[in-house]
Formats: C-alpha cells, structure tokens, sequence
C-alpha cells in the first residue's frame, strides 16, 4: 500500500488520515511534506493539495515563546542517527493558538531518515486542565485563609491579653479556633478525596454501619453551628448499610450543609429502606428555590457553585464520587413545596 490512497476496507490512506481528530504531518527523507491532512489544512487556511511536495519548514509555520521555528528547533534530519522521535512540545500557529506537537522518526537500517510523522494536537484541553488547576489554587487559597485568619487573631487576643481575659472569654476563643481547626481539617480531607477520585486511588475501609444513628450525629453536630433547623426522620426498620463511616458521615455532612447554605427553611434529613430492601434510601430536603432542571446534571462536577452562597464547590463533586465508590447512586429533584431534595441510595450490609 503506498501513501497516495490505495483503498483499506471501504475508505483509503487519506480519508483514514483526514478522519483523525489531530493534526497529521508527513513529510519523506528529502523534507518534502507527502500529505497532510484537513485538520493541518484548516488550521493554516491553505489547501492540503497546496501543501504537498513544499518543504516540512514551510508547511510548520510554527514559533514557540523563544521565537523559534519547529524544523530549525528540532532539526529532524539531523542530530544522532539513533534519534527516532520528538517528544511532545507546545507551539503556537501563525494566529497564536496553541498547539501540541510531536514527531516521529522513521529510519532504515542504515540510520537515514526514511520519513517523518508529525502530529499537531489542539491545547485547549490543556489550558482547561490549567484552568482548573488555577481554580483549585484559587478556591484552597480563598476557603483556607478565612479560618486561618481567625485562629491567627485569637491566638494572638490571648497571648498578649492573657491575663486580662476572663475565663469565659478564653474558652470563647479557644472554641472559636477549634471550630476554625476543624474546618481546616475538613477542607484538606476533601482536597485529598478529590485527588484520590480523580487518580482512582480512593481507599475505603467498609463495614456494617448503623446508617440512624451517623445521620443523628450529622444532624446534631450541624444543627448546633447554625440557627436553621435540621431535622432527622427515620421510616420504618433501616438496615445496616456497607459504607467507609468517615466516607458516609462526610457525604451526608456535605449534603446537609449544602442545603443549610443555599437552601432555606428546615433541612430535613430522611432515611427510609429502599423499595427493593437492598439498601436505604437518603433524602436532604431543604425549603429553598429548588435546583433548576437545565443545570442539574452540573451539580456533581468539581468547583460548581448556585447563588451567592460561598463554599469550596467540592463538596458536591466529593458527594457524587463517594457514593459512587460505594455503589450507590445520586440523584437532584425536588419536594412537593418546590424546594431542592438530593436523594442517595446506599447498599445495605449483606449478612455474610
């Protein structure tokens, strides 16, 4: 088969080339480009016919920051006769977009250069990852310096005013940061659970749990930091669930502090056996607006944030990615009232 479109199945070599998603450069042993494909020819605005038989320097009209072209910069005819690539290497089109780049080098037994391969790969998928990466930066940055202001500011009040302060006023204070510690403590929990969800690397120690009685501290502990009510309704006989107990007690924290934040009115957590008896089903209901239907689906997907409301927008991204690592499922709708209900379901204990 040569490379001028002998047929392979029902389409030939070019309709094969021009059908991949990436820019596709070859050029023979003299540098003398033998095809290019539609995505190349789209991006430099020339004709793929019109590119062929030019010398690879004129068709990779390529600089990086340094100003450099990428045939002089790489020089993949010359170099040590072992060399059989290029590795990949960002550079800008002539109208400043990124791409990434990469090369092979094909070569006969002698060494000589036999043909050259380059591959031209849209940097848009790295400047999202890049912007992400900016956005994790920022929100650790934003969540963690608010408590770590006011651990500073107390410890600072009751050093230099330790033996004015009432005992009242010390334990306040103490409090107050132990608060704060913890928050700080949550949030580095999270970002470490993100890291090990995205990586596959998330470790859970299951066992039986007594799904009531995890939902009744969550219920209490958040309750008691803020003046909504959050209430706790248990149906019927729920059976033991399968679950890392710190894996549930964060979700469910989440999701109750989700609903004190951007929801109003009681929050009422409910648990009840799921219709099948395999496992419980979790209910956070709040009084609020409701989640919109059109932006459901985005609720479980890292820094999401609805309202003015602030909070690391992870809480929910680690919600989906939990429950999922246990086996259960997630799901956003809403109550009767119009306000907005996160329900999970969560394998129950088998006996064995």
């Amino acid at each position: 088969m040569d490379a001028t479109g002998d047929a392979t199945g029902d389409l030939t070599v070019g309709e094969l080339v021009d059908a991949l998603p990436d820019g596709v450069v070859i050029a023979d042993g003299e540098g003398r480009v033998t095809r290019v494909n539609a995505v190349v020819a789209r991006w430099f605005g020339v004709p793929a016919s019109a590119l062929q038989g030019l010398p690879l320097a004129e068709v990779l009209v390529l600089q990086n920051t340094e100003g450099c072209d990428w045939v002089g910069y790489n020089a993949p005819y010359g170099g040590l006769r072992t060399r059989v690539g290029v590795p990949e290497q960002s550079w800008l089109l002539p109208d400043g977009q990124e791409v990434l780049t990469a090369a092979r080098i094909v070569r006969d037994d002698g060494g000589a250069v036999v043909r050259v391969a380059v591959t031209l790969r849209s940097g848009r998928g790295r400047e999202r990852l890049d912007r992400e990466r900016s956005d994790l930066v920022a929100t650790v940055a934003h969540e963690l310096r608010s408590p770590l202001t006011g651990v500073k500011g107390f410890v600072q009040a009751m050093l230099n005013r330790w033996d004015v302060l009432t005992d009242e006023q010390k334990r306040l204070m103490l409090t107050t940061v132990n608060a704060d510690a913890d928050r700080l403590s949550r949030l580095i929990t999270e970002l470490l659970d993100v890291a090990r969800i995205d990586t596959g690397r998330l470790s859970l120690h299951r066992r039986p749990c007594d799904a009531a009685e995890l939902a009744g501290r969550v219920v209490c502990s958040v309750g008691a930091g803020t003046s909504r009510t959050v209430a706790l309704d248990v149906e019927g006989a729920v059976a033991p669930v399968l679950a890392d107990p710190d894996k549930f007690t964060q979700v469910l924290t989440n999701l109750v502090e989700n609903g004190v934040r951007h929801g109003e009115g009681t929050v009422l957590v409910r648990l009840a056996p799921t219709a099948d008896g395999g496992g419980v089903r979790i209910t956070v209901d709040d009084e609020g607006r409701g989640i919109p239907e059109e932006i459901r689906r985005r609720v479980f997907t890292k820094f999401w944030h609805f309202g003015q409301a602030g909070g690391s927008g992870l809480g929910m991204y680690l919600v989906g990615g939990l429950v999922g690592a246990h086996g259960g499922t997630t799901e956003i709708g809403e109550t009767a009232d119009g306000g907005a209900r996160v329900a999970v379901t969560w394998p129950a204990a088998r006996d064995d």
